[in-house]
């Protein structure tokens, strides 16, 4: 059951990040690659077998793999936390500077006539 409500997680948030890409506005891009990179990183944390209260680190030589946590994804998505906090404020303050210059938040700097 848990399996089917992580990968449905994972499926909603990517889905919504992609409609969220294709939008005409700056602003929904950047909401886009926020959901696009959460569920990226929740595809990589599942990859890395969810198991609670199992020891991080291997110790000893006749040792049994499947009960315990690989620390590697989970590096790697904390890593990936703040590389993504930091590249979304630089794209945030990058479309401020945009919006002021053009007079529009659409992507391509304009707005289509009606």
């Amino acid at each position: 059951m848990m399996e089917l409500v992580l990968a449905l997680a994972i499926g909603v948030l990517a889905a919504s990040g992609v409609w969220l890409l294709l939008r005409p506005r700056t602003f929904q891009v950047i909401m886009g690659l926020a959901l696009l990179s959460y569920a990226v990183n929740l595809f990589i944390v599942a990859m890395g077998r969810l198991r609670t209260g199992a020891p991080p680190v291997l110790k000893g030589d006749n040792i049994d793999p499947s009960h315990y946590t690989d620390p590697t994804p989970q590096a790697l998505v904390l890593t990936a936390i703040v590389i993504g906090f930091a590249l979304t404020a630089l794209f945030l303050v990058v479309i401020l500077a945009a919006r002021g210059i053009t007079g529009s938040d659409h992507v391509d700097g304009k707005e289509p006539e009606a």
